[in-house]
């Protein structure tokens, strides 16, 4: 079994004003993954994601499409180490834009 790993993202091109922080929660939360996501006052989408890997390696794959509307040109991807999280994580929330 693989073990939960702690990543961020930072998720670029046309997702903000397109529902993709609902859209990425509604997802994040069907696969029983643990975080938060925001959008950037830059433009982008940022996220942190608690999951183990094959979870979040699926995950990744859909966020490369996005909601209908989006247009995703690139996404980032940071493991960082559990303790650098602000968590526990209990489930999977939106926070407000930073």
């Amino acid at each position: 079994m693989n073990s939960a790993v702690a990543t961020r993202l930072l998720i670029h091109g046309r997702v903000q004003g397109v529902g993709y922080r609902a859209w990425l929660a509604g997802e994040a939360r069907r696969r029983g993954l643990s975080g938060w996501v925001r959008n950037r006052r830059a433009g982008s989408v940022e996220a942190l994601l608690f999951a183990e890997e094959a979870a979040l390696a699926e995950l990744l794959v859909a966020c490369r499409m996005g909601p209908p509307t989006a247009s995703v040109t690139r996404i980032e991807i940071l493991e960082i180490e559990p303790g650098e999280a602000d968590g526990p994580f209990t489930g999977f929330d939106v926070r407000p834009t930073i």
